[in-house]
């Protein structure tokens, strides 16, 4: 195929050469000399050519001309069409968001990250500098603007700040922004290029770390951190201390960094055994928790709680060990005076229950020949009744004394003997034999009294136990009961789970809680002026009852009368 080139010459030289003819057709008509004819012909012709020619060098040159641009405008767009690709391929791979503002004209555009990374669709984003502005967190967007502005008035290159840039979803990223400043020929900021990167969470970790920091420094406890490996079967060699160190051991940090704790550890008294049992889990990269004497610098003994705990990196591979000390000095002068006590308290609790056994067996042989004394005094007449009034007080102050004796040796074989056999017990069974025991008081003063054990016939306990719990109670109810109305006793049980709940209430004359309620179930205790009142019955009954691994509860009001909860397991 001819080039462009030719074609154009050959079709001006055809035109040329066409025109030729009719002009010299026409002449022809007017002129008849043949030779000036042939003439005029000839030098057309040869004109036309040379023209021809001449017109198809300057077309081959300027063809040259426009082949040589367009080479250099393809490698151009090659050019950028490659820097682009880069570009892009660069934006993906750092995730970053970029942005191109020309300042002069208030016009921005965002690549792909806007939607990437802060979920903004490309409708959604606006094409000023005041979309920008608007979307940065108010406490960072006076501030950025500042600097910002002030950066383009100083005409300096490069800019960077960090902010928090609000997303599509409302919530706020930490970035880190980097910006190019472009300038005209006069030196006028025309355009500024930038790239956003999301920072939230090194910033996040950053604010992690500074809190870790500042538990450490303000820590009471002394915290080490160590190099990973140690020389010679010593301790790793120490490469920060937290200020409670320093007070704990009187050691400045730039005299114990660099060195093995072996120098304040070490001493005559501290326990070698726990030291080598350090040392061991070193060796094997295990944690470790020893309690040992230590030494401050003045040589002063402390006791301390020492632990070594392993730090692996992502390989598994350990490459520090953090120890936190804590200075256990007075806890442990408290567990020694704690042991010395205990020891005193279990050798007086021995000798308070030998001197209870003694005294109640010393007690029981002249009481029990009183008591017979007595009994033979009744079949002899008196006539005298003032020595009988005499004789008939000793003998109830007698029979008291034997129940009291009776209701100690009670409480001193249920505090003796903590774990008790439990079996299948029937309560109407337990309540047929409490009122056939208290037949005499109840047909006396003929309370009102409810029962309703349907729901819990069977209670696994001790039958002895249940049976003085409910005896105690029941002779409370009719000893304290109200003068001014007819005495009412309910007692209900009930299953709740794994629970048996017994309740116990009647309507006497109450206990004032409010300034007896931590004493009630103590030890000697009454509330009332009753003459037979001995401040046994509820303490007894509270014994029996956590022996049976249960619990009793009280709640009561003057003149209204009493509730007793107890729960078992049941």
């Amino acid at each position: 195929m001819k080039s462009k080139t030719l074609q154009i010459t050959l079709v001006y030289i055809i035109i040329s050469l066409f025109m030729a003819i009719i002009c010299h057709k026409l002449l022809t008509a007017f002129i008849s000399s043949k030779e000036y004819f042939y003439f005029f012909i000839l030098k057309d012709i040869l004109f036309i050519l040379i023209t021809g020619l001449i017109f198809k060098y300057i077309l081959s040159k300027n063809e040259n001309k426009n082949i040589s641009v367009f080479e250099k405008l393809k490698s151009t767009n090659e050019e950028i069409k490659e820097s682009n690709e880069k570009y892009d391929i660069v934006a993906k791979a750092t995730s970053d968001t970029i942005w191109d503002w020309k300042i002069q004209e208030d016009s921005i555009n965002w690549n792909k990250g806007i939607e990437i990374v802060f979920g903004y669709k490309q409708e959604e984003v606006g094409k000023t500098s005041k979309w920008w502005f608007d979307k940065i967190h108010p406490e960072d967007s006076i501030r950025m603007s500042i600097k910002l502005y002030s950066f383009i008035e100083q005409k300096t290159e490069k800019w960077q700040d960090q902010y928090r840039f609000r997303c599509a979803d409302g919530t706020y990223k930490y970035v880190l922004d980097r910006g190019f400043l472009l300038k005209d020929d006069n030196g006028r900021a025309i355009r500024m290029i930038g790239a956003i990167q999301d920072i939230t969470k090194q910033k996040e970790e950053e604010q992690r770390l500074k809190l870790l920091e500042t538990v450490i420094t303000q820590s009471k406890d002394s915290i080490l951190i160590t190099e990973a490996n140690s020389t010679s079967g010593r301790i790793p060699k120490i490469v920060y201390v937290n200020p409670a160190f320093s007070l704990m051991s009187g050691y400045l940090p730039n005299e114990i960094i660099g060195k093995s704790t072996n120098i304040f550890n070490k001493g005559p008294n501290s326990d070698s055994d726990e030291l080598k049992k350090l040392l061991r889990a070193i060796k094997n990269e295990e944690e470790c928790l020893i309690e040992t004497i230590s030494y401050t610098k003045q040589k002063e003994e402390y006791w301390v709680r020492f632990s070594m705990i392993p730090i692996f990196n992502n390989e598994g591979v350990i490459s520090h060990w953090i120890s936190i000390q804590r200075d256990i000095t007075d806890e442990k002068k408290l567990e020694t005076e704690k042991e010395h006590l205990i020891r005193e308290l279990t050798q007086n609790n021995k000798d308070l229950k030998q001197f209870s056994y003694i005294t109640s067996h010393n007690l029981r042989a002249p009481l029990s020949n009183l008591i017979g004394l007595l009994n033979l005094t009744e079949d002899i007449p008196i006539e005298d009744p003032e020595l009988e009034e005499i004789l008939a007080g000793f003998s109830k102050s007698t029979h008291l004394l034997n129940e009291t004796i009776n209701d100690l040796v009670k409480v001193i074989i249920i505090k003796d003997n903590p774990s008790m056999q439990k079996e299948e017990v029937s309560l109407k069974e337990v309540f047929e034999n409490v009122f056939s025991q208290l037949s005499f008081q109840i047909e006396l003063h003929k309370p009102i009294i409810k029962l309703k054990f349907d729901r819990v016939p069977i209670l696994i306990t001790n039958k002895a136990y249940i049976e003085s719990i409910l005896l105690n109670l029941l002779t409370n109810s009719i000893k304290y009961k109200s003068e001014n109305r007819k005495l009412k006793i309910s007692i209900t049980a009930e299953q709740i789970d794994h629970k048996a709940i017994l309740t116990f209430k009647d309507n006497g004359i109450g206990i004032d809680l409010e300034r007896n309620g931590d004493k009630v179930f103590g030890l000697y205790q009454r509330f009332h002026n009753y003459p037979d009142s001995k401040g046994l019955g509820l303490y007894l009954v509270k014994s029996q009852v956590e022996t049976m691994g249960g619990t009793i509860s009280i709640e009561s009001e003057v003149n209204k009368g009493t509730t007793f909860t107890i729960t078992f397991k049941n």
